[in-house]
């Protein structure tokens, strides 16, 4: 089977990816995403100025499929992350109804979106 060919959208804006202990609430809804997992909350953040003046911690580059898809079409995750695992790139993925956003450490991304290239993808800014 050949994997599909997927439209990524290179968000905007950088992310940092934080984890919440167990039981702890946000008190806040300053973030992208948040996915609760036994463990605690893994919190997704835009990077801010104001949150990330002092440049401290890793930031993530976003690539967001532009190409919804129905929940029961298989692949479309594994075309993009296993070109980049292969090339060893980390990546973070969340999913969401419609489609798929995957990091990739932000000082890796020209690396990223070379690879994605080679392997068929399209990848673009976002609007």
């Amino acid at each position: 089977m050949t994997p599909p060919r997927r439209k990524l959208l290179r968000l905007p804006a950088l992310f940092r990816i934080e984890h919440v202990s167990s039981g702890a609430r946000l008190t806040d809804d300053d973030w992208y995403a948040v996915v609760r997992a036994p463990e605690g909350l893994t919190v997704l953040r835009e990077v801010s100025a104001d949150t990330d003046a002092s440049g401290d911690g890793e930031h993530w580059a976003g690539l967001y499929g532009d190409d919804p898809h129905g929940l029961d079409l298989p692949n479309m995750l594994a075309a993009v992350v296993g070109p980049l695992g292969a090339a060893g790139i980390p990546v973070f993925v969340t999913s969401t109804f419609h489609s798929d956003l995957v990091l990739v450490p932000a000082d890796r991304y020209d690396d990223a979106a070379g690879v994605l290239r080679s392997a068929g993808h399209e990848v673009v800014a976002a609007a």
